[in-house]
């Protein structure tokens, strides 16, 4: 799969998306100004006692007041909607009514369901994403919402918890993370708010007709009063069919956006996780369940396009249902399915405090030591193709290496991940140098300033941290993200003031410490201090030619010992854009962790093929020679982070073919401007 492709393919729906809302704004303009002509006639007629001439069917005047008045309700409560929508994945949760799992929890189901999470996001390469449970649905469904991988959640209903094994709760959240990794949650948040607008109209009909019960209780029998209240009931009821009108479009648009988008993402869960009966399972316990897949909360209609089934009754006419078919699901998962669905009984679910345990992957049980699928300790071979490859597109392998390195990381570390005064000592404990001058300079910092309940954990989890591979950290960056998320404005703001005092102790800026300062505020600063989402608006690089060669300034001097080394793989990783200006190499001293990080905000809003070259160049930047190590690849997953490109942890044993298969779906080629040799091996 092509996860750039992906990500073009869903901003180019945006298109479409304009295209039926403009039909549909036209038509409902229709209507209204038809509604507002008659009975603008009537009363002209009433007046003169003649009846309604032909020619006043055109009356420009009331058009153009028809078409303001209809364009200003539209607009307005479409800008409304995206306002209250600015929040992302946590908006559309709770406008559902959704309830925030606990990132401790000790309920079984929703530990079990936290942990497949927590598999899923490490495996992709995405930030862990808050969990929600729609408690009082008792259907099999499910959905992820969000802006991008920075503000996702996923969101379960009781009945999917109470119902599915681990396998097919597996496949559930896979669907999901597709739906993340593709690009289609963007998509389908700015559908919501823009179709609240057309839906609006509706809504004001049916506050005038309830305006004009309450009026004609109160005023009287005047005959004066009951001509001009027909006139206003007569609009109302024109503008409660404007409404079905703006009901019909608004399925008839989701339909054309999201229908096909199902079908991929099923596709995508059977190949994350090799385990087509896991995803085939749920789909026909959803046949099988009484409730099936229906939702009764409120405003449930509101984001019906975003669920993992469909969550309303049946549409009476297919080309307004949002989704496919669920016997056309499952036969394209299962061609041999027989048509039954299966007779559901309650069961208990799997005990899942532990971690992922001893789940398997395609039937497969999970054994193997952690040293054996982790990111090797010694350098690796690494190519712009194969970062470009592996970019949004977790494998089987990555899905076995989530849940391994869960279940052999020490539970004493895992438990102070999820909860928020271990996530900062946890993330104190990852800084902490292992000088000793050094160390006590830092805990001297911390014992001036941080929490004291934050200190106990610390002493508590250092020596496990301590002890380590480095490839745990960055997963564990990632872990303790949701626990975080649950400190106040205050303690975040001295969290973030401890990590920054920590990694200035040195003087100087690791690529660790990079990547671990660059994640936490990519993640935390929206939550925190609500940072707008960005926003694709570039299509060419050129006027980000000085920001592009901040970026690759700092790459180049990662590792280098001199100019002349740097300025080799600046070259190299600058010969991947295609840029009028080129700039040149940034001395060391300017490519500061603030410059790096303004760079990267204004590079995010390049549209997803011109993030493929930019993955690219980075990689070509820090791996001249085919070759980087871990602290290398950690700053590149930082890079590929900040630009919204989920990036799967690099693993011994991917091959080249692999990443033949994945470069054969993506359309074109990367070739820098001056061919090299290519170099694509599986690291020792």
């Amino acid at each position: 799969m092509d996860f750039f492709g992906h990500q073009e393919a869903a901003r180019r729906k945006t298109s479409l998306l304009v295209a039926y809302f403009v039909l549909a704004v036209v038509l409902i303009n229709t209507v209204v100004y038809a509604a507002a002509l008659l009975i603008f006639a009537q009363g002209q007629a009433e007046g003169s006692g003649q009846p309604i001439e032909p020619a006043g069917l055109w009356n420009p005047g009331l058009l153009g007041l028809v078409t303001v008045g209809t364009l200003i309700v539209i607009v307005a409560g479409s800008l409304y909607k995206i306002a209250a929508l600015r929040r992302g994945g946590q908006a559309v949760a709770e406008a559902l009514g959704a309830s925030l799992v606990n990132p401790d929890t000790r309920d079984l189901e929703e530990r079990r369901l936290l942990n497949v999470v927590e598999e899923m996001a490490i495996a992709s390469g995405t930030p862990v994403p808050p969990v929600y449970v729609l408690r009082g649905e008792a259907g099999i469904n499910a959905f992820a919402a969000g802006y991008t991988p920075n503000d996702a959640v996923v969101a379960v209903t009781r009945g999917t918890l109470q119902t599915l094994s681990r396998d097919e709760l597996q496949g559930v959240i896979a669907h999901e993370f597709s739906h993340i990794l593709n690009g289609d949650m963007r998509l389908n948040i700015r559908l919501m708010g823009v179709l609240h607008g057309i839906l609006l109209i509706g809504m004001l009909g049916e506050g005038v007709l309830r305006s004009r019960r309450h009026t004609s209780y109160t005023s009287g029998p005047r005959t004066s009063s009951r001509r001009d209240g027909a006139g206003v009931a007569l609009f109302g009821v024109a503008l409660m069919v404007v409404g079905y009108i703006g009901v019909f479009f608004g399925k008839l648009i989701k339909a054309a956006v999201s229908r096909q988008r199902e079908f991929l993402a099923d596709a995508a869960a059977v190949q994350f996780t090799r385990h087509p009966d896991g995803i085939a399972g749920a789909l026909k316990k959803i046949g099988g369940l009484t409730a099936g897949s229906r939702l009764v909360a409120p405003n449930v209609e509101l984001a019906s396009h975003l669920y993992f089934a469909n969550g309303l009754a049946a549409p009476y006419v297919q080309l307004v249902a949002t989704h496919p078919p669920l016997e056309e699901r499952i036969r394209r998962i299962d061609p041999h399915w027989d048509g039954s669905y299966p007779v559901l009984r309650a069961e208990p679910p799997e005990a899942a405090a532990g971690g992922a345990g001893a789940h398997s992957v395609a039937g497969a049980p999970v054994t193997q030591p952690l040293a054996s699928v982790a990111e090797s300790e010694t350098p690796f071979s690494l190519t712009p193709e194969r970062s470009v490859a592996r970019a949004g597109t977790p494998t089987p392998a990555h899905l076995t290496y989530a849940q391994v390195l869960l279940s052999e990381l020490p539970a004493v570390v895992l438990e102070a991940a999820r909860e928020p005064y271990g996530a900062r000592a946890l993330a104190y404990a990852l800084l902490v140098s292992r000088d000793e001058a050094l160390r006590r300079s830092q805990l001297d910092r911390l014992q001036e300033r941080a929490d004291p309940g934050v200190l106990t954990e610390f002493h508590k989890i250092h020596p496990a941290v301590a002890g380590l591979a480095r490839a745990a950290y960055l997963p564990l960056v990632d872990l303790s993200l949701p626990a975080l998320r649950g400190l106040s404005e205050s303690q975040y703001r001295d969290f973030r003031e401890n990590l920054e005092h920590l990694i200035a102790a040195d003087q100087k800026t690791s690529p660790f410490e990079f990547a671990l300062l660059r994640m936490f505020r990519r993640h935390l600063d929206q939550h925190f201090f609500g940072k707008e989402q960005a926003v694709t608006d570039s299509k060419t690089l050129h006027g980000l030619a000085q920001e592009s060669g901040v970026l690759l300034s700092a790459l180049a001097h990662v590792g280098q010992a001199g100019p002349e080394p740097a300025a080799a793989t600046f070259e190299a990783g600058l010969s991947y854009l295609e840029l009028k200006a080129k700039p040149s190499l940034a001395p060391s001293e300017t490519s500061s962790l603030p410059a790096v990080g303004a760079a990267l905000d204004k590079l995010v809003r390049v549209s997803p093929l011109l993030k493929r070259q930019l993955i690219a160049a980075c990689t070509a930047t820090i791996a001249l020679d085919g070759q980087v190590t871990v602290e290398e690849a950690e700053i590149l997953r930082a890079v590929a982070d900040s630009l919204d490109v989920p990036m799967p942890p690099f693993l011994a044993g991917e091959s080249a073919e692999v990443v033949a298969k994945s470069r054969a779906g993506q359309g074109q080629a990367l070739r820098p401007a001056q061919p090299r040799e290519e170099r694509c091996q599986a690291p020792s």
